[in-house]
């Protein structure tokens, strides 16, 4: 029970942080909220300097229960270099990107022993980061802004041993996350590739086995009236409004908190990339298809330990 409350309010902290903002502004401690928005405009750059994170926020007591709610397991492949940087592409995104956060915002699921030496650093949408007291506390679990001017940053090490993790399908993706989903969006998506290039970074296809069965959207095929809706607002605001429920916290029949299903978030090997400032068109095609390439091959290898059948494959779109 202990761990599924801890699930349960991890789901919440953003709108629990703009309410209090709130609450205060319109109370009688307004000054504490006009103090924070001053705070707010000369910290305004730091989620895309690398962030401000915490070990002691990575080792809370309660990720350890949210780790064991699910569980969540990282698994790795091949062993990484750390005087390079990485470039972690995640699939597939999900509604709550538990595995991501899982395994590289907090210190339960040995990513340190997996991989000495390095630094992850997780990609979020910059709005996140919008909200008050919630982007101290994501700073703090090792989140950062998916901008380009964050990315940069991370990748921009000469001494090597970070890692960007970014996940590629974004919030497109989620509207697709359906229990045995296996769309990916990420033909259209390259901006990484042009990213990894201009760095040097190389690319390592990761796959989290286990997503998108955390819970159940509703029904919204293309062309649907849902969906045609929550895809123009997710070009109006930036971000997806996926319909979903799952279990509650007393009983399993209805509720939002995600059904506990095992997530096994498998790292694969890594793709060689030589730096190049101005790579050609063709160049990034030429990445892009090698990078489909090794996330296909890195499923098939392991679908069938997490429970998907061999005739399942990936759906790029």
């Amino acid at each position: 029970m202990l761990r599924s409350l801890c699930t349960f309010s991890s789901n919440l902290p953003a709108q629990c942080c703009c309410g209090v903002f709130i609450i205060l502004l319109l109370g009688n401690y307004w000054f504490l909220p006009v103090l924070y928005a001053l705070w707010l405009y000369l910290d305004w750059e730091t989620p895309q300097t690398g962030g401000r994170r915490s070990k002691w926020v990575r080792n809370w007591t309660v990720w350890r229960f949210f780790k064991d709610y699910f569980p969540i397991h990282l698994i790795k492949t091949s062993d990484l270099d750390p005087s390079q940087n990485y470039l972690f592409g995640f699939h597939p995104h999900g509604v709550l990107v538990a595995g991501a956060f899982g395994n590289f915002c907090t210190e339960y699921t040995g990513f340190k022993e997996l991989f000495p030496g390095f630094t992850p650093y997780l990609h979020i949408l910059p709005f996140w980061f919008r909200c008050p007291f919630f982007r101290d506390y994501a700073m703090c679990a090792g989140l950062v802004s998916a901008s380009k001017k964050s990315v940069s940053h991370v990748l921009n090490n000469d001494r090597g041993g970070n890692i960007a993790v970014i996940v590629i399908g974004g919030a497109e993706e989620s509207l697709d996350a359906h229990p045995g989903s296996l769309t990916l969006s990420i033909l259209k998506r390259k901006g990484f590739i042009k990213m990894a290039l201009r760095y040097g970074a190389h690319l390592v296809p990761v796959f989290s086995f286990g997503e998108n069965e955390l819970f159940k959207q509703v029904a919204n095929p293309k062309g649907s009236w849902l969906r045609t809706l929550q895809d123009r607002l997710q070009k109006i605001m930036g971000f997806a409004l996926p319909l979903f429920h799952a279990r509650g916290i007393f009983q399993y029949s209805f509720g939002l908190m995600p059904y506990r299903k095992p997530i096994h978030t498998v790292v694969g090997k890594s793709i060689t990339v030589e730096q190049n400032l101005n790579p050609t068109v063709e160049e990034i095609e030429q990445l892009h298809h090698t990078y489909l390439q090794e996330l296909r091959k890195l499923f098939d290898e392991h679908k069938e330990k997490y429970g998907i059948p061999d005739h399942e494959t990936l759906i790029f779109k």
